[in-house]
């Protein structure tokens, strides 16, 4: 696929701000003391995108983000933000086609529950451990509270720039 360059700066300029979300966000204290529970605020640029730019553009942001957030987090979160990021893309792309642009905010919400299937997936593999499982009620709660956030979020900054168009 080949992009223009000014898609290509548009893609640079989210990866960078869905970047820096993410490295300020590792900053911030966890809303809640559980291990895993975050509100993942650069997710919003990856719904945006996606919904926005289509899901080549949402894809290379996503995957970018993750990778060069790895460095600054370790290879570890590699593994979980990947596998958690790439389900919850899939996902989005399957919900792309059937939801409206007034429901974006569901695509996250469905999103972020895959996402963490993906984690807790990934977890039981790295560990050989499949009772991790019994943790999946907590971050689904979790995520469904995050992705709602980050959703209205995404559905907000997407309706604000349709009418800059």
């Amino acid at each position: 696929m080949r992009w223009s360059t000014r898609q290509l700066s548009l893609m640079a300029l989210l990866t960078a701000i869905a970047l820096a979300i993410h490295v300020a966000e590792a900053q911030i204290p966890a809303p809640v003391p559980i291990p895993g529970v975050k509100l993942g605020l650069a997710n919003i640029v990856t719904v945006y995108a996606m919904f926005s730019l289509g899901p080549g553009p949402a894809l290379m942001i996503l995957v970018a983000r993750i990778l060069l957030g790895s460095l600054f987090s370790g290879v570890m979160s590699l593994m979980y933000s990947l596998a958690g990021g790439l389900l919850c893309f899939c996902v989005m792309l399957l919900l792309r086609r059937v939801l409206t642009r007034k429901q974006i905010w569901v695509a996250s919400v469905i999103g972020a529950v895959f996402h963490n299937i993906g984690q807790i997936l990934v977890a039981i593999v790295v560990t050989g451990t499949p009772a991790i499982v019994s943790y999946l009620p907590i971050l689904l709660i979790s995520g469904i509270a995050a992705g709602l956030f980050t959703g209205v979020a995404a559905q907000y900054l997407v309706n604000r720039m349709d009418k800059t168009k």
